[in-house]
């Protein structure tokens, strides 16, 4: 990186203080620098499981750029006395990128979803960002045995924008482990954002986002899939806050 964002240390992690308009500053000039940055996201969901997983937390922390996709993590940075700035939600991250992209004649690669869910997304692409060049495309389901061919598949498009729509830990491991080779500009992994953005999956509304209650509109349509990993992960990232919290305040005492 040519130059080093503010970090904010938090649950065991390093996150980059940065607003989403200094984040995209940050990508324009990977971009221009060709700098293969890679982005990582951490919300409370992925914050638990990078304690329990070992190659996915790796994964994570290698990251050029860490941001918080979840307002969970911006309570905790402030209630924790090391506030990050705001959220920086991993779809508002793709879909800013693309627009920024589009307006600079950018080339993004699109890697993940399932042919059809893609298929829809690239066409949305080239008809609402039509100045972004769609450098190529391809699902997610390959093996790891495929995954060298995909990655070489990728270099040779050149893309500035490669963005990845799989499930963690696999697109963190496939930045970390093909980033070198895939030679990006900048390397950011949507999870999700693929289905959302092809109209698959509904989004909270903006009201619910600023609320930071997107887990819970979420909750709402699939109560029974969602309800007991909901229940799991967010007792198990509050705990994780209450325990640093009561550990600083030792500290403080201590000193």
């Amino acid at each position: 990186m040519t130059a080093t964002a503010p970090r904010s240390a938090i649950l065991g992690m390093s996150l980059d203080a940065l607003t989403m308009e200094q984040t995209i500053a940050r990508c324009v000039l990977a971009v221009e620098n060709r700098e293969n940055l890679t982005i990582g996201v951490v919300n409370a969901a992925k914050a638990v499981r990078m304690r329990e997983d070992a190659a996915l937390r790796d994964s994570v922390v290698s990251c050029d750029l860490v941001v918080a996709d979840g307002q969970a993590v911006v309570w905790a940075s402030r209630i924790l006395g090391r506030p990050l700035p705001e959220r920086v939600a991993g779809i508002d991250l793709f879909t800013s990128l693309m627009a920024e992209g589009a307006r600079r004649g950018h080339r993004a690669y699109f890697l993940g979803a399932r042919p059809e869910v893609l298929e829809r997304v690239v066409e949305r692409v080239r008809a609402t960002y039509p100045g972004l060049v769609v450098a190529g495309a391809r699902h997610g389901y390959f093996t790891d045995d495929e995954a060298p061919f995909v990655a070489a598949e990728i270099g040779a498009s050149r893309p500035d924008l490669l963005f990845l729509g799989m499930t963690s830990p696999k697109k963190e491991i496939f930045c970390a482990r093909f980033a070198d080779d895939i030679k990006a500009g900048v390397v950011h992994g949507v999870g999700g954002s693929f289905d959302v953005f092809a109209g698959k999956v509904r989004r909270a509304p903006a009201l619910w986002q600023r609320l930071g209650m997107e887990w819970l509109y979420r909750f709402l349509q699939e109560p029974m899939r969602l309800g007991p990993r909901y229940m799991s992960t967010n007792t198990k990232f509050a705990w994780m806050v209450v325990k640093e919290y009561v550990q600083g305040l030792g500290r403080g005492r201590r000193g």
